[in-house]
This record gives C-alpha cells, structure tokens and sequence, in this order.
C-alpha cells in the first residue's frame, strides 16, 4: 500500500527510502502493533524516544514525522491531526565549511577522470553530487552555456551556469560518447534507466543518444520493472574519490563534495553577485536558506571592526 501511494504522489526514490525507513522504525518500536490500532499518541512517544533517548537531530526528527504524517494521511486516510506535544529535538545554527578558490582547485587537480570533471561542476555549477552524477547528454547546452537539473531537490527542475572552462572537456566526452554509441559499441547496447513513466511514454529514448548518462555505471542493474539497465555513477563513488583528494591535499578542512557547493555560492556572493541570482542557481525555495552564506563571507557585522584593527 505505501509503496502504490508514494509512486502514485510521484515521490523519488529517495524520499521512498527514507520514509519507508521510518514508517518501519516506527512499527519496530511500537512492538510490530499495525499502525491503524496506533495513532497521534503513539507517533507523539515516538518522537520524543527519538530526540530524548536517540538524540538526533532536528532535521531527521522532522524527517520521521513527515514520513508518519504520509503515513496516516496518504496510505491509510486517517490524519494523524494534533499530536500534542512532543519533545522537540535542538535545531543547531551551523555555518557550512567552505574552500577559497585554490584550495578547491588543488583538490580538483588531484582527481582523475571522471572525478575531477564531476567536482568541477560542482565548484563551477553549484550542482550537487547526485545532480553531477545524474547530468544526460541533452542536459547540456553548450551554445548559451547552460545546464538544466532535472528533478532536484523536491523535485524542481532548474538551470544553473555552464563554466566556459568545462566547455571543451565536457565537449569531448560528449563526443566520445556519441561515437561510441554510433559504432554500437556493446557497452551502449544496453537500455539507460529512466525515470517514472517515461519508459512507457518514450520506448526508444532508453536506446537514445541523448539520453546518456554523461558519466555512466561501468556496472549493469535491475530498474523497476526487472530490465537490465545501465545507471549513473553512484554518489558514493564520487564522495569517496573527493574525500581521499581533500586528504592528499592537507587543507585542513572537513571538506566534501558539498563543501564545493558552498564553496560556489560563497564565491558567487564574494564577487558581487546578488543573492536572489545565487538563490535561483541553487535551487533554494527560501533566500534564508542562500543567505548563510553571507555569514561565511563575515557580511552579517554591517561593517563593524575589531578594535584591535
């Protein structure tokens, strides 16, 4: 029954996972009752063991309540309504790690390919690593320089900046790829995964050239409905190979893939660009969310000086 709702809401697979995760956290702990012998009370107790005994975060709190919420609202059409109130855990203010421009750069140059083009855009686009990795061959325009993200962060498309930079890099694999798929090259016989229905909607875009992965899975996988696809590179891969970099680099930051994301948007607001551009080439639905990033640049003091000078 969940997983026939949340496809029909056309949640991604993502938020499937997560909110399947909680739904059965939440039944283990209940002692496997069913949810429908359960209600706002028990949710309400949940929560709290959650931020009392479990200690997690604010975030991740919200995140189990917004998947019980699914729960009883969507699947089982029973509102959960008021659940009292439980036991909120602390939000915490945290300013995100950011890189000046050449330590992201010497990070980048440690990277081989594909690595180093997928951090690239991360520095260069603002993507996240999910995003780099899931970048097709039609995602690109090369003429006006422009990169369109296709169901982002809660499912929003967007485009961002293309870096002149990455133009001719990205030109040539591009290149390489379609030669090989115009040879038949076996390696791109195989169908690519599509997303929803469009398997159903489009049956040969699977076997098109443009929609490629720019940086395919050398492995094959089941999508669905059980057909041998090729994927993307998975994230981890990429957040791995960028973790060992930043190590080999000796920083001194915890840096990630998503330290070049801030690194963008910092960059961005230090050059003098207006925030409300940078919110839109993020993809943030709140400029608040974009303007932590003027406390990194140290903005948020309206001018004031130490009085050691």
């Amino acid at each position: 029954m969940f997983r026939n709702v949340i496809r029909v809401n056309r949640y991604s697979i993502r938020t499937e996972k997560t909110y399947w995760y909680w739904v059965r956290f939440y039944l283990r702990y209940h002692k496997m009752r069913h949810p429908l012998e359960m209600g706002p009370a028990e949710v309400n107790e949940f929560l709290t063991w959650l931020a009392v005994k479990r200690n997690v975060a604010a975030a991740t709190q919200n995140q189990a309540l917004n998947a019980l919420v699914f729960l009883y609202a969507k699947v089982l059409e029973q509102p959960l309504g008021d659940i009292g109130e439980a036991v909120r855990a602390r939000k915490s203010m945290r300013i995100p790690t950011v890189l000046t421009h050449d330590e992201a750069i010497k990070i980048i140059a440690l990277l081989k390919e594909p690595y180093n083009l997928l951090a690239s855009l991360m520095y260069g686009s603002g993507l996240r690593v999910v995003e780099a990795c899931r970048l097709r061959l039609k995602d690109i325009d090369f003429e006006r320089q422009i990169i369109t993200v296709h169901s982002g962060k809660g499912d929003k498309d967007r485009t961002t900046l293309l870096p002149a930079s990455l133009i001719q890099p990205l030109q040539q694999r591009k290149a390489r790829i379609f030669t090989a798929w115009q040879a038949q090259n076996p390696f791109y016989q195989c169908q690519v995964s599509l997303p929803f229905a469009l398997k159903r909607k489009y049956p040969e875009a699977s076997r098109s050239v443009e929609w490629q992965w720019f940086f395919p899975s050398l492995t094959l996988c089941h999508d669905d409905d059980g057909a041998v696809v090729r994927h993307h590179l998975h994230n981890s891969t990429v957040q791995k190979a960028v973790k060992q970099a930043v190590r080999q680099a000796a920083i001194g930051k915890p840096a990630g893939c998503h330290t070049f994301r801030h690194t963008f948007a910092t960059e961005l607001l230090r050059r003098g660009s207006d925030i409300r551009t940078v919110q839109t080439l993020l993809g943030h639905a709140d400029v608040r969310t974009t303007q932590i990033y003027t406390h990194v640049l140290g903005q948020g003091f309206a001018g004031v000086q130490s009085p050691l000078g």
